[in-house]
């Protein structure tokens, strides 16, 4: 049996960290972020959709979508954000499917759904468990801007998503903190899998 697992919270809180862990350990991750990449890439209808929504201002002098100047709009305008999402999600939701149907098929004992919108997007319904993953407003911060991530650009993005977790909450199964050490927050993911584990 295929236990699914979806992982989703906050931004900077460490959602592909956690991902990652649970991938060395054996899992198949499915990550939505980059299956909207995919989805937008050269070649791919969503690209000529979202150009044709949001302007050639947004396509990048090779063709490709300019993602960070797109970003910078849409976590300024909720109705852009909604716009995009409309065009994108209906073309990432079939290949998040046929990639957790697949691992599925092949035995993966442990399959992980990352992703953003997994409650509002429906994805969490196809889950054995929902993990919300979150930390401290501090550890955030830093771990964005260790990204290379801008103080204006962290305000803009933590504003749009608003306050996620306390809105995710009810649909997760557990809550996992990583504001911690990253020793201490691998021990917890572990003890969480386990647990998960069990249940299934």
């Amino acid at each position: 049996m295929t236990l699914v697992i979806g992982i989703t919270g906050p931004i900077g809180c460490g959602k592909s960290t956690i991902a990652g862990w649970l991938a060395e350990d054996g899992a198949v991750v499915v990550d939505a972020d980059a299956i909207a990449r995919d989805v937008t890439g050269l070649g791919e209808p969503v690209l000529e959709a979202v150009i044709d929504r949001f302007g050639e201002r947004f396509r990048r002098p090779d063709g490709s979508l300019d993602r960070a100047a797109l970003g910078r709009l849409v976590f300024e305008d909720p109705q852009a954000l909604a716009d995009l999402e409309a065009i994108v999600h209906p073309a990432v939701r079939p290949r998040i499917e046929a990639a957790v149907t697949e691992a599925k098929d092949e035995g993966v004992p442990i399959v992980i759904v990352e992703a953003i919108k997994l409650v509002e997007g429906g994805y969490a319904a196809g889950c054995d468990e929902v993990w919300l993953i979150i930390c401290d407003p501090v550890a955030q911060r830093e771990r964005l801007v260790a990204r290379g991530v801008s103080g204006d650009e962290i305000d803009r993005r933590v504003s749009a998503q608003g306050d996620l977790a306390s809105r995710l909450i009810p649909a997760a199964s557990r809550a996992i903190d990583t504001s911690g050490s990253r020793d201490d927050v691998r021990a917890v993911v572990r003890s969480a899998l386990q647990a998960a584990r069990s249940g299934a």
